[in-house]
């Protein structure tokens, strides 16, 4: 397969090195002169464009998938709109469009859809209950990624990512130095989060659906950081509830809105397609940062 991958960031540089890895030539499409620097660091090739140019599109090659995971880079409801909505719309219309259109779309969704369920595990089937504006951003743009490509003769997939983590992302200090604030992670490591979508385009699954990528088990917070702490060899964190957070002054509403937020994400149907993970769960997942931890700690 010819694979475009664009905004080839963190996940997107992953995939590329898998399908590479497996005769896939993909390319990765990213912005930034630097960004490109660091695909073809990655071994593969990188082409300079904005996902949100239809001009600039034109400099990708005609492939046969798309990966949509471009990001909004952290900021509020309006840069997420232009980039998971517009952005989305502009790529899936100017590759649509072309003489050899792609075969299909895989877009790079967030577990956040799903609001709160009070705790209660979630699925695919579960209605969709975002909580802030770019959680229902995120919604519009699962409906554009699985309704516009039919419109081009091509087909749709949503795969659903829960919480990243993995090299540079395993933010240690958050839940050792703590306090943590009671609830549920759901998680999936960047190489599952990247190998799932490298499965479903090779093995041309889910197509017109939608796939949650999370990990084999939500963790409790407090579980997870006294597990965490007592691996890295040090005290257990302050832990908080719910309400104690709350009653802070800092906290902002939609801060207020995430830690109201709770439930755990099933990865049965990701599982039933005959995808395996290389990390389970966050046991598996964390051993490296643990032993860099405790070398660090050591020396």
């Amino acid at each position: 397969m010819n694979v475009a991958i664009l905004g080839c960031g963190h996940v997107g540089i992953e995939l590329g090195r898998q399908l590479a890895a497996r005769g896939h030539e993909p390319i990765g499409v990213r912005r930034s002169a630097e960004g490109v620097e660091r695909i073809e660091d990655a071994g593969f090739d990188g082409v300079r464009a904005d996902v949100t140019d239809r001009e600039a599109l034109t400099a990708v090659p005609d492939v046969d998938a798309l990966v949509f995971a471009a990001s909004s880079g952290g900021r509020g409801a309006e840069a997420a709109r232009d980039v998971y909505v517009e952005g989305l719309r502009t790529a899936i219309e100017a590759f649509g469009e072309r003489e050899s259109a792609p075969d299909r779309l895989v877009y790079t969704s967030s577990t956040g859809v799903h609001g709160d369920h009070d705790g209660d595990w979630v699925d695919e089937e579960t209605p969709l209950e975002p909580t802030t504006e770019k959680t229902e951003v995120l919604v519009e743009a699962e409906r554009i990624a699985l309704e516009l490509p039919d419109e081009y003769g091509f087909d749709g997939t949503v795969a659903r990512y829960a919480g990243l983590y993995g090299p540079g992302r395993y933010r240690l200090e958050r839940y050792l130095d703590g306090p943590v604030t009671e609830g549920y992670l759901n998680m999936v490591h960047r190489d599952d989060a990247a190998g799932a979508v490298r499965y479903l385009l090779a093995e041309d699954l889910a197509r017109g659906e939608v796939v949650q990528v999370v990990d084999d088990e939500p963790a409790s917070k407090w579980e997870f950081a006294d597990w965490l702490a007592d691996e890295c060899g040090v005290e257990r964190p302050p832990k908080q509830t719910k309400a104690e957070r709350l009653a802070d002054d800092d906290v902002s509403e939609a801060g207020r809105r995430r830690i109201l937020t709770s439930k755990r994400c099933s990865n049965e149907k990701l599982r039933e397609l005959g995808y395996e993970f290389a990390y389970p769960t966050y046991r598996e997942g964390y051993r490296d940062a643990i032993e860099t931890y405790r070398n660090d700690f050591d020396s």
